[in-house]
């Protein structure tokens, strides 16, 4: 995992808009972890700019807000659902 306070994604990596507060946030980072999956993450709570990047991919206000390489996005997904979005 690359932690960031950038808001520039990492081409071809996942890229995971959150909040440390957030519990679906570490749960989910947990799981991308575990996966040993390349991924970044950024912080929406360190740039207002951030969260207005992750509600704009969303359109909405809910975090983790996850980008995958070929530009699809799940928000609040279940591990099951990132699990099955990465076949593994």
């Amino acid at each position: 995992m690359t932690d960031t306070s950038s808001i520039t994604p990492v081409d071809g990596a996942i890229t995971m808009y959150g909040a440390d507060w957030c519990r679906d946030c570490r749960r989910t980072e947990a799981l991308l972890n575990d996966l040993g999956v390349e991924w970044t993450k950024i912080d929406v709570e360190a740039s207002a700019e951030a969260a207005a990047q992750a509600q704009a991919i969303s359109g909405r206000m809910n975090i983790p807000v996850v980008v995958f390489p070929d530009g699809s996005h799940l928000v609040e997904p279940s591990d099951a659902a990132v699990r099955e979005k990465l076949a593994v």
